[in-house]
This record gives structure tokens, C-alpha cells and sequence, in this order.
């Protein structure tokens, strides 16, 4: 992956790409100031370059039957590379895990997790728990989320 210098107009091409990514090369070329041909060239080198790794729709969960959305908080009996790689390997294959964090003080791993009631959310908790090498789980049920905004901030002024 080649390392790429941004500046001021790939900044603002991140920060409009991160906010719509189905915005037209040709509107995202108008807000960065410059023509079309050169903005497309940039947000190729900016996608060979893994800054922007991908692009996806946000769907409405609730929309789609899923009412339920919790946090587990996971300790393991270990913390060998083997178990962690296990551990990280079998959540992989859960549809409804949507994060997991490897994470430092109070756990071993901090997941994400939606169900579509309270029996599925009960389902996937005892799942969970009975998961090999998994030694505590705490639950952390979400009663409403004020904000929910992916990415990372991005300043059209700054260089990186």
C-alpha cells in the first residue's frame, strides 16, 4: 500500500465521501474545487492507498426486524494468542455481531450485538456465554442511541 500525502482538497474529498458516499464524482468535484477527471484520479489513489476502504449503504435496523441492540462485555479464561484468535474466530460467524474490540482493562473483548426481540437477544446472550473459553459475559443493553456516526472526523484545513 503506497503511502499517500493529503491535502486540503483529499481531506474535503474524505470528509464529502464519508458523509455521502453515493454523492456523483461530479458534485464531489464541485465541492472539492477542482474538475472531474483529477477528483476521480484522487479518490482512486485515495482507495489504493487504503484510506477509504470501502463503501456500503446505512440501513435502518428496526426497519429490517432487528429492535434489539446490546454490547457484551466479554472475559475469557485465557489470554493466549490461540484462545484470542478462537474467541475472535467464532463471533466472525455471527451475522448479528456486528463489532468486536479487542480491548484493554475490564475484559478481554467489547461486542456489538443486534437481535430482533428479546428472546433472540436472550438466545445470542446464552450462546455467547456457552462460546469455548468464555469465562464471563455482562450485557449492556442499549435503551436509546443519540448518536451513531461511523467514520472518523475529518478537517478540510489539516494535512496529514
Amino acid at each position: 500500500m503506497q503511502r499517500v500525502r493529503l491535502d486540503r482538497i483529499d481531506h474535503r474529498i474524505l470528509a464529502d465521501l464519508q458523509e455521502d458516499g453515493r454523492m456523483t464524482n461530479v458534485e464531489l468535484a464541485r465541492r472539492a474545487g477542482i474538475s472531474a477527471p483529477p477528483c476521480l484520479r484522487r479518490v482512486r489513489a485515495l482507495e489504493t492507498s487504503g484510506f477509504i476502504k470501502g463503501y456500503h449503504a446505512d440501513l435502518e435496523a428496526e426497519a429490517l426486524g432487528f429492535r434489539e441492540m446490546f454490547f457484551a462485555l466479554v472475559g475469557l479464561d485465557s489470554q493466549a494468542q490461540d484462545v484470542l484468535a478462537s474467541f475472535e474466530d467464532a463471533v466472525a460467524d455471527w451475522a448479528e455481531v456486528r463489532e468486536c474490540h479487542m480491548i484493554r482493562g475490564g475484559g478481554d473483548f467489547l461486542i456489538k450485538v443486534v437481535a430482533r426481540d428479546k428472546p433472540h437477544r436472550d438466545a445470542l446472550t446464552m450462546k455467547l456465554t456457552s462460546t469455548p473459553h468464555v469465562a464471563r459475559v455482562q450485557t449492556l443493553e442499549t435503551i436509546r442511541t443519540s448518536k451513531d456516526k461511523p467514520g472518523v472526523p475529518i478537517a478540510a484545513d489539516k494535512k496529514t
